[in-house]
């Protein structure tokens, strides 16, 4: 069973930055579908970014530009470098994962996170964006 563990979140000023880690275990094979989602107080959880299997990357609208996706397979860590942050990132931010979704599906989860669902969540991590 893959278990994930989010860290990196804390509070900064917009226009400032955060990298997000989750330290993946449980499962040996590096190359499936991890990825980045957040949910805001009152809000429905929404897709941030992703990667798939074949390592293409996918991005909500609203964060192109400014996050980067990566992962280092080695150590069996996904990131998350956050610039040039806005209250409106402002959220409890979970990272996923699940060995059995292809990239496409991988894709759609950014796009419709509660169609296309992954099975394994860590716990989240905070952050907090001050205007």
């Amino acid at each position: 069973q893959v278990q994930l563990v989010e860290s990196g979140g804390g509070s900064v000023q917009a226009g400032g930055s955060l990298r997000l880690s989750c330290a993946a275990s449980g499962y040996t094979d590096s190359n499936y579908c991890m990825g980045w989602y957040r949910q805001a107080p009152g809000k429905e959880r929404e897709g941030v970014a992703a990667i798939g299997g074949d390592g293409i990357t996918s991005y909500a609208d609203s964060v192109k530009g400014r996050f980067t996706i990566s992962k280092d397979n080695g150590k069996n860590t996904l990131y998350l470098q956050m610039n040039n942050l806005k209250p409106e990132d402002t959220a409890m931010y979970y990272c996923a994962a699940d060995p059995g979704r292809n990239p496409a599906y991988c894709r759609l989860s950014i796009r419709s996170p509660n169609i296309y669902t992954l099975n394994y969540w860590g716990k989240g991590t905070l952050v907090t964006i001050s205007s």
